[in-house]
């Protein structure tokens, strides 16, 4: 039992941070219905620039996440404006996938060209410190990574629901025809959201810099769970892909624990496909467009 329940308390850190991640990806497809393949990819890219700063630096990859996201944000809302912009309406969905593949393709390729291909990791002083708490351990690295995703999950549900940008988000996602009638530049909002999808990448790349080594095809499985998660989650739906996240990494810590590390891997595909079997739209996921 306790094995179990210190497999639960990790599954539920954990995943607070690939919610994160899969909330940017979530996003972008409420938006755009576009499926962003290169989201793992730009959380990869988003962990080597805060191994730089901290290497080079010596700046805390939490203190680092500000300047990140920044710099995150601009690639976003260029790879929207040069490469996603110019698909059509009709078959954006379709195409998107071999665009933002081409996208992870060519990140993995900077990556190569700058940083090699051998494991990094961020060795930061905290990295592998841990608190006990009634004889379960919490580790530094993920209850700090757990409160930032909470913070910026929070401040997106906020920018959503409480701004004039966000309304616009919505009107977008619900229906964009009669939105581009009432004055929302689509593009604008296209652009700007993909933006705050990839900066949601930079924050959850610093934690996962931190928690795991990486190299620069490190995005082909991470955007694989990431996949899966916004699937169960439902597509379009954020605060689906945070309700999966949790779920899909406590199970996955669970059969770890209880089965065998070499099976937790499979959790993901398996919950997805029982899932699926019963609400093929996911948790939350609507038959028609996606909800934010």
């Amino acid at each position: 039992m306790h094995a179990l329940i210190q497999g639960i308390i990790l599954g539920v850190l954990t995943g607070g941070v690939y919610a994160l991640m899969a909330s940017g990806q979530t996003l972008i497809f409420g938006i755009m219905k576009v499926i962003n393949l290169a989201q793992g990819a730009m959380v990869i890219l988003a962990a080597y620039l805060a191994y730089q700063l901290f290497t080079s630096a010596g700046l805390d990859p939490f203190l680092a996440i500000p300047l990140t996201t920044v710099l995150m944000f601009g690639l976003g809302v260029g790879v929207e404006v040069a490469f996603l912009r110019p698909l059509g309406r009709e078959d954006r969905t379709e195409l998107s996938l071999l665009v933002t593949f081409a996208v992870a393709l060519l990140i993995e390729g900077v990556i190569s060209v700058t940083w090699n291909t051998s494991l990094r990791s961020i060795n930061a002083g905290y990295a592998n410190a841990s608190w006990s708490l009634f004889g379960y351990q919490i580790t530094v690295v993920r209850f700090w990574g757990f409160l930032l995703s909470l913070a910026c999950l929070g401040a997106l549900f906020l920018l959503l629901n409480r701004t004039k940008f966000g309304r616009a988000i919505r009107a977008t996602v619900q229906n964009p025809e009669s939105a581009r009638l009432l004055g929302v530049e689509a593009p604008r909002v296209s652009a700007l959201g993909f933006g705050l999808g990839a900066a949601t990448a930079a924050a959850a790349g610093s934690v996962y810099g931190l928690l795991y080594p990486f190299n620069a095809g490190s995005h082909y499985d991470l955007i694989s769970r990431l996949l899966s998660i916004v699937v169960l989650g439902g597509l379009g739906s954020v605060g689906g892909a945070v309700v999966a996240a949790v779920i899909v990494s406590t199970s996955s810590a669970i059969v770890a624990v209880a089965i065998s590390p070499a099976w937790s891997e499979m959790t993901f595909f398996v919950i997805i496909i029982l899932v699926l079997l019963i609400r093929p739209q996911g948790l939350f996921g609507v038959v028609g467009r996606g909800a934010i």
